[in-house]
């Protein structure tokens, strides 16, 4: 039986910025999760589960640890991104335990800046757009239940490990206008590559715990690990890496880790559902095996994230439009080195 889920998540998150290389984006899309509520596996145990999520949004605020620098918008010198993915999302139940999944994204973005074109000073006739559109990073991964899931059954656990596969093009090009007559090919910004270059590893956990027929916990939490300390992409737009950048290993991009975790109560009345959490998202400054070095924007995201859902026949819908409450640029390892 093939059961279809329509996941939009509408972002508007403004963020962090690095002290010297400027514009960031401290998340990236991490993809859709199994995420399958006790209810869904007891009244599907086996088959098919597509799962189709977008999720947009825009970056445009500047900072520096938790300050922001209100500044760069008022004079007209911030970096503007806009991130849309559209994840597939493919889950096959085998029982009411074991599932596998397979998850594609498709990623369209849009970055425009004045510094890596004519430079800030140049005015705003200076602001310059790039791009890329692709597929991005491919996960594989394999779901278990702790406990086989039964009617009025209070709580459970599932566990899920996999694999990321660079499929995504992580030295993405496109062109940086020097002047009205000049511009170069080279690598567009780390936060809009399609991919990171590494081969990771994931670890899932999704729970529940019933309060009462109609209100529910819910919890998850997601962690990549990419061993993978560099991929090689510079990160001189074009142009010719700095001795500085050298010399702290920013010339080159890093393949960092990645999480999430949120949790939250869910209300569910027949076929409409509401839900209110918390969620934190983020690049570590260091990652949990392997190297550190190379040009990343570690920082995090805590938001609070409403949410509607609704369920007809083999088809649910859901809408979480997460609102960002705390935003924190982290130092790097490079930023650690230099200062």
């Amino acid at each position: 039986m093939m059961r279809v889920f329509i996941f939009i998540a509408i972002f508007s998150v403004q963020f962090i910025q690095n002290v010297s290389a400027q514009g960031c984006v401290a998340i990236r899309g991490l993809g859709a999760f199994s995420c399958a509520t006790h209810h869904e596996e007891v009244q599907d145990p086996k088959g098919w589960t597509l799962t189709m999520s977008n999720r947009y949004f825009k970056s445009y605020k500047h900072f520096v640890g938790k300050i922001e620098q209100k500044e760069r918008v008022e004079n007209g010198s911030e970096v503007i991104n806009h991130s849309f993915s559209t994840d597939l999302f493919l889950q096959r139940h085998f029982n009411q335990r074991w599932s596998m999944g397979i998850n594609l994204p498709i990623i369209s973005n849009a970055r425009s800046s004045l510094y890596e074109h004519a430079g800030n000073a140049a005015g705003p006739a200076s602001r310059k757009s790039t791009h890329s559109f692709g597929i991005g990073d491919a996960r594989f991964a394999v779901y278990y239940w702790l406990m086989k899931p039964k009617e009025k059954q209070k709580w459970n656990l599932q566990m899920g490990m996999g694999i990321k596969l660079p499929t995504g093009d992580y030295n993405y090009q496109d062109y940086f206008f020097r002047n009205d007559t000049t511009k170069v090919l080279g690598p567009v910004d780390q936060s809009i590559q399609l991919g990171d270059g590494g081969t990771g590893i994931t670890l899932e956990l999704n729970s529940y715990y019933t309060l009462s027929k109609e209100l529910s916990l819910y919890g998850n939490f997601f962690y990549l690990s990419n061993p993978r300390e560099q991929n090689g992409t510079s990160t001189a737009r074009g142009g010719v890496s700095t001795a500085a950048s050298i010399s702290y290993g920013s010339n080159v991009m890093s393949v960092p880790d990645q999480y999430m975790y949120r949790a939250g109560l869910n209300y569910m009345k027949k076929s409409f559902g509401a839900s209110i959490g918390y969620r934190r998202e983020g690049i570590p400054a260091k990652d949990f095996i392997g190297g550190s070095n190379g040009f990343r924007r570690p920082g995090y995201v805590v938001s609070v994230e409403p949410g509607l859902s609704y369920e007809k026949k083999k088809m649910v819908y859901f809408l979480n439009l997460p609102v960002a409450l705390q935003r924190d640029r982290t130092q790097s390892v490079p930023d650690m080195i230099r200062t």
